[in-house]
Formats: C-alpha cells, sequence, structure tokens
C-alpha cells in the first residue's frame, strides 16, 4: 500500500476517535442551567432536528442565514415579534460590511442604488437650529474614499429596516420565506422547519441534550399563546441587546452601564427633508440652542425622514412626558420654526451602555451569541450593527466545518478567540468617540458631565429625599441655566467669552477631535492575533502592521499578516473578455461556498506548495482554491497559463497585476517567493515564503490542522 494512502487511513482514524471523544464529551456536558432530566430530548419537540437554530431576525441574524444557506446548511430563524420593526435604528454600513454584502447576491449594489446619494450624508453639521446659524461642519468622505484605493466599496447609509427587507427579498429567492404562526398558513408543526423565519416565537428556556440544545419558545399568533419545543446542533442568540437567550444561559455583560439615556423620536416631514436639501444637506445635525438641545439623523432628506435623539433623565423626566405633540414641540424649537408636516411615527426611550459579554460561546459551544447579544456599544462611530455583521461572517464558515465534521469544535472556540478582542477595542473606540461627541457641547459651555453629575446627586445624594416634582424643577432650573450659555448674548463676536467658546470650537474641527464617521485604520485593518491561524511574528510582518494606531487615524496600511483582512488589489483574470475586466483580490474568495484561497506566484517552488495543500486539502474535505499572480504584461503567458503545473487539479485562476508600479508581493510585505493560505472570511490564515519551507508535506498538515482545530 502506497505510503500516502497509509497516512490518509491513520488521518480517518484519528478523526473518527476524535469524533467519538467529543461526542461523550457532549453527553457529559452540562449547561450551567439544565438538570440532568434535560439531557433527554423526550417527547413534543417539534419537527425534525436542525443543525443550526438562529433567534432574532435582525441584520445579523439573516444575514448568517444566507450565509449558512448558501454554504448547504440548514437553519431557521425565531424572531419574538409579530412583524418586523419600521424604526430606522442602525444606519451607516461601513467598508468592511459592504465587502461582505458584496458576495451575498448584489446586496452592496441594491444598498447602493438604494441609499441617498453620497452628496446628501456625507457632513456633520453643527448649528443653533436647523435654520439657524452654523457652529461648524465636518466632512466625512475623503477622495480616496470614492477612488476605491482600500476597498472595492464605499461606505453605505440606509436606514436598518430597509436593510432588513433587502435582505428578506434575498433570503426568499434562496427558498427562505417568513411565516406568522395564522392559521390560514398551511404550515403544520411537524413540517421541516429550515428555511422558514417564524415570527411570533419567544424563546422562554432551553436545555442540552447529548446532540445540542431544546428550545422551548412560546408562539404568539396574536390572540393565544402556546408552546413549541425545537431541537438543534448549534443555536444561534443574535437576539439584540436584551439577549433573551443571553439571560437563559447566565452570561454576564463586563464594562460601563449607562452613559446616556435618551429618547429616539422617528417621523416624516417633507418640509424639513426639502429645506434642509437646498441648503444645509448633512447625515447629522446637532443642534444646541436656550430651548432645546438635540440631535438630529437624517435618514433620507429626499423622503424626508428623521430621528430625533433628545437627552433623557428619568426618573424626574417620565417617558409619558414624550408624547407626539410634546416631540413636535421639540422638533419646532430645534428647527427655528414649526412644521406643518410632521408625522411621528415612533418614540422610544433606550440607554446607551458600553459592553461585551464576559464569553461568547457556551453549553459544550452550542450557544453562540452574536452581534448585539454579544456586545453594546455607543453608537458614535456605527460599530454596533457592523461589527455583528463581521461576527457572523467570521463564524458562518467554522460552523459548517463542524457541523460536516471536518474541523473539531475548538474551531467554533477560535470565534471567541478572535472576535472577543475585536468587540473591546470597538467598545473603547466607540466610547472615545462618544467623549469626543461631547466636547462640541462643552467647548460651547455646556458640559454634559455636570448634567450628569446633578442628575446622579438627584437621584442618589441629598437630593433624593426632596419630593420628586421639587427635583423634577430643581433638573429643569439647571439645565435651563445650562441652555443659557447657547444663547445670543453669549456666543457672539462682541462677547469675550463667546469669542473664546467658538474658536475652541474652530480648533475642535479643525484637529479632527469631534465625532466621526469612518475609521479605515480599524473598519479594514483590525487583525486577529490568535485563532483559526498560524501566527507569524516576524520583523516584517510588525513594520508592516501599523494599521489601527490613533483614535482619529484614516490611515490602513494593507499587509500580508496572518490574521489580517486580505489586501485589496485589482487584478486581471488571464480568461478575462476584454483588457477592460479586472476583479478585487477579495473576489478570489468565494462568497458561495467555504472554500480557503492559496496564493502564489508562478514560482517552481510556490508550485509544488500548491500541489501538497491540494492534496492535504483533498484528504481532509477541505474546499480549496489555489490563485497564480502573474506580474504586470505577463502576455506571453496568458496561452497555458498553470495548467501544466497544477494538473490534473482545475480549481485555479491565473490573474495578473492591472499595474507595473504596485506589487501585489511588495503590498502583502513578502517577495514573490510568498505564499499566502487565506480562509473563506477573507482574513489570512497563514503565510510563508516557498523557498523557506522544507517539508512541504508536513507545514501542510501542520497549517491545515491548526486553522481547523484537529
Amino acid at each position: 500500500m502506497p505510503l500516502m494512502a497509509i497516512v490518509s487511513r491513520l488521518r480517518r482514524g484519528d478523526l473518527f476517535f476524535s469524533r467519538l471523544r467529543r461526542q461523550l464529551a457532549a453527553a457529559v456536558a452540562v449547561c450551567p442551567f439544565t438538570s440532568s432530566a434535560a439531557h433527554d430530548a423526550g417527547t413534543g419537540v417539534s419537527g425534525p432536528h436542525l443543525p443550526v437554530l438562529i433567534v432574532g431576525a435582525g441584520p445579523v441574524g439573516l444575514v448568517l442565514s444566507m450565509l449558512l444557506t448558501k454554504f448547504g446548511i440548514k437553519c431557521a430563524v425565531l424572531e419574538k415579534s409579530l412583524s418586523f420593526s419600521r424604526h430606522p435604528q442602525a444606519h451607516f454600513i461601513n467598508n468592511r460590511s459592504m465587502e461582505i454584502f458584496r458576495k451575498l447576491d448584489g446586496l452592496a449594489e441594491e444598498i447602493e442604488s438604494s441609499q441617498p446619494p453620497v452628496d446628501l450624508w456625507r457632513k456633520f453639521i453643527y448649528c443653533t437650529s436647523l435654520s439657524g446659524s452654523i457652529l461648524g461642519s465636518v466632512d466625512h468622505m475623503q477622495p480616496e474614499d470614492f477612488e476605491k484605493v482600500n476597498s472595492p466599496v464605499c461606505v453605505a447609509h440606509l436606514s436598518q429596516y430597509k436593510l432588513v427587507n433587502l435582505l428578506l427579498k434575498k433570503l426568499e429567492k434562496l427558498g427562505m420565506h417568513v411565516y406568522r404562526h395564522d392559521p390560514s398558513d398551511d404550515w403544520e408543526p411537524d413540517s421541516p422547519l429550515e428555511k422558514r423565519i417564524l415570527m411570533g416565537h419567544e424563546c422562554t428556556s432551553i436545555q442540552s441534550t447529548n446532540e445540542g440544545v431544546i428550545v422551548t419558545a412560546r408562539v404568539h399568533n396574536g390572540t393565544t399563546l402556546e408552546e413549541r419545543r425545537l431541537h438543534c446542533s448549534i443555536l444561534i442568540a443574535s437576539d439584540g441587546a436584551r439577549s433573551t437567550i443571553r439571560r437563559l444561559v447566565g452570561v454576564e455583560m463586563k464594562g460601563e452601564r449607562g452613559l446616556q439615556e435618551l429618547i429616539s423620536v422617528h417621523f416624516m416631514s417633507m418640509d424639513l427633508g426639502n429645506f434642509l436639501l437646498k441648503n444645509r444637506p448633512g447625515m447629522l445635525f446637532f443642534v444646541f440652542n436656550q430651548d432645546a438641545i438635540g440631535v438630529l439623523v437624517a435618514h433620507h432628506l429626499e423622503q424626508g425622514e428623521f430621528v430625533l435623539q433628545i437627552p433623557y433623565y428619568p426618573p424626574q423626566q417620565n417617558y409619558q412626558d414624550f408624547s407626539p405633540q410634546a416631540c413636535e414641540k421639540i422638533i419646532s424649537k430645534l428647527v427655528g420654526w414649526a412644521l406643518q408636516d410632521v408625522q411621528v411615527l415612533d418614540i422610544k426611550p433606550w440607554v446607551m451602555h458600553a459592553e461585551v459579554a464576559e464569553k461568547y460561546l457556551t453549553c459544550n459551544n452550542r450557544v453562540i451569541l452574536v452581534g448585539d447579544a454579544a456586545h453594546r456599544f455607543p453608537p458614535a462611530g456605527g460599530f454596533g450593527m457592523n461589527t455583528g455583521i463581521q461576527d457572523v461572517h467570521n463564524i458562518a464558515w467554522k460552523i459548517f466545518y463542524f457541523l460536516k465534521e471536518v474541523a473539531s469544535s475548538s474551531v467554533l472556540q477560535t470565534y471567541e478567540s478572535e472576535r472577543r478582542p475585536i468587540a473591546i477595542s470597538n467598545t473603547n473606540l466607540s466610547v472615545e468617540n462618544f467623549k469626543a461627541a461631547m466636547s462640541v457641547p462643552s467647548a460651547l459651555g455646556l458640559d454634559p458631565t455636570v448634567a450628569n453629575s446633578v442628575h446622579r446627586a438627584i437621584n442618589t445624594g441629598l437630593g433624593s429625599i426632596i419630593p420628586k416634582n421639587m427635583q423634577k424643577a430643581v433638573l429643569e432650573g439647571i439645565f435651563s441655566i445650562g441652555r443659557a450659555q447657547l444663547s445670543d448674548y453669549v456666543l457672539n463676536e462682541k462677547n469675550p467669552v463667546g469669542v473664546m467658546r467658538l474658536e475652541k470650537l474652530k480648533r475642535i474641527f479643525a484637529e479632527g477631535k469631534s465625532l466621526q464617521l469612518q475609521f479605515p485604520a480599524h473598519d479594514l485593518g483590525f487583525c486577529y492575533t490568535e485563532g483559526a491561524l498560524v501566527a507569524d511574528t516576524s520583523e516584517n510582518t510588525q513594520n508592516c502592521n501599523r494599521a489601527g494606531s490613533g483614535r482619529v487615524s484614516r490611515e490602513y496600511i494593507p499587509t500580508g499578516r496572518p490574521g489580517s483582512r486580505l489586501p485589496h488589489m485589482h487584478v486581471k483574470p488571464f480568461t478575462a473578455a476584454s483588457t477592460e475586466e479586472t476583479l478585487s483580490t477579495l473576489d478570489l474568495v468565494s462568497g458561495d461556498k467555504p472554500e480557503f484561497l492559496l496564493i502564489i506566484a508562478p514560482l517552481k517552488a510556490s508550485y509544488h506548495m500548491a500541489r501538497v495543500i491540494l492534496t492535504k486539502a483533498e484528504e481532509l474535505r477541505v474546499l480549496l482554491k489555489v490563485c497564480i499572480v502573474w506580474p504586470h504584461c505577463s502576455c506571453q503567458s496568458r496561452s497555458t497559463g498553470s495548467r501544466a503545473e497544477l494538473e490534473p487539479w482545475k480549481n485555479y485562476i491565473d490573474v495578473e497585476e492591472c499595474k507595473k508600479d504596485r506589487s501585489w508581493w511588495d503590498m502583502c510585505c513578502l517577495t514573490n517567493k510568498g505564499v499566502l493560505l487565506v480562509r473563506p472570511d477573507e482574513h489570512i490564515a497563514w503565510r510563508t515564503e516557498s523557498d523557506r519551507v522544507a517539508d512541504a508535506v508536513s507545514e501542510a498538515e501542520k497549517v491545515l490542522s491548526r486553522v481547523l482545530g484537529l
């Protein structure tokens, strides 16, 4: 028997015993919240066993369901609401999320065509009223954003509910449909559950089993309730900041709570939209005057859709104080005149936190937290939804290989070791950015920390013994004194105090110390330091990877460091029909299957390395494609490419650098002897140089085993 065949059989034997050990471990593992009786799957479970059950049908849960469906993994989604929210909520989509959306059947293109024109939302505007004096403005778009130097796609501005609608349409094309528990539905409780988004299903308990998790859900149909039990291998908690699943499994949040309480007012006004379109288009409007203070988010000026954020100080202020009529009056004070067409659609109180879950996986790695269930950020910088989208992009391919019994459960654990540090970093950056936003009112003599200190003193100090109505009067009186700092008497060029404050404000804007929107060094330059990768600590790597140094740095520096996102560069396929047809290097990674990508140059040693890794990947049942990057103007090689070197394998692509003055390997901080292994989530898993590998077979075994957690 050939040596490779013997090794292969031994390998399969190792995998068998590894799987057996995992099954035995699962049989004795008990979730901290279950009793031994809970390990019996029992009766009353609706439908067949599901590989993956996702709780929460927001953007994060829907993106994960789309990724898994495209990968061929059966899944269903539970959503406790009977209908999808129409509140705009998140609206900024950063570069990295848009890159992910490019792979979701053209979702990025649909977002770009659905969003307002970029010139209508590229600025933040600071003013005394929406029709009054402008204190300053900040343009958050730079030339490189439009030239697509660092990414093949630009950032976007689209309300969350509109993004959800686009995702639902994409999922419908993949055969995944929304179901509501209604007598008119033809769905039977025992029918297959995969490819269903089940509305009105609220989780009430979780039980561990030998094969996964049993979820008990209370089903609402608007008038009656019933219970349903669902069995799955993996349960994904994407049910938001107040996650029920997180509470049921007893995972705590760590960080700062209650940074600020606000009232969110969703309203429509074409009059306001048309006025701002003609006079001062922008995304965010920070309004400070004697009568009111607020932040207006222009979700779509052309459609007249807005959300107003108002500071809120309970219990002295009651949620009931913010009736639609009261909110209309506040809007008028911020606008500078009484609008006649305001339609208040929704009013919600909310609390700003800066917290990250103490752990992301529990119950023998069968319950996984993603999105807001795993982290809660201040909205400053728009990291919340974007971090969640990137969470599920990270975990989707790992779930695939785990459920296919190619990888061990430790590959799931790498989700936490990779994504939790990113969440902590984004939390810190969000808090820092929120504090930068507070520097503007502070410069105007209206320090928010004073208001918060007074509020705490009234609630916890001697002020707490004062009757409630007097507490409210004291609080309003202090706020009124504070807002007096914003009067025309103070803020004018004849008042020395006003001149000093306005000059300080100008410096804040000029030095980029106000609220920022884009962080390319963080959005594109974040890097995993441990996890499903082979770390590289070479001096050359450290010199190249400077991304993320500095709070407001816009500088993103591409690198081939393991753990980093694959750099973007335009390349030309040998099979291109015209000289104008190009791809981004990110397009070389498939969006339809969890396929690894091996990038090499057309050198003998690199081809040998590729053949060895292709053999090992085939043995382990790992999907792998090879990309050969040729130098600029390799026309003489177009006829044959790499066919002779890689036969009998067909899963490869030859591409050519588009610019002779920009080498792919220089960008990756490697020579042309470089070898890069890229994961299905477009992050680099391993890199080397082909002439440095003494034993290619051993190296391939080590790398794939490390990445798959074998």
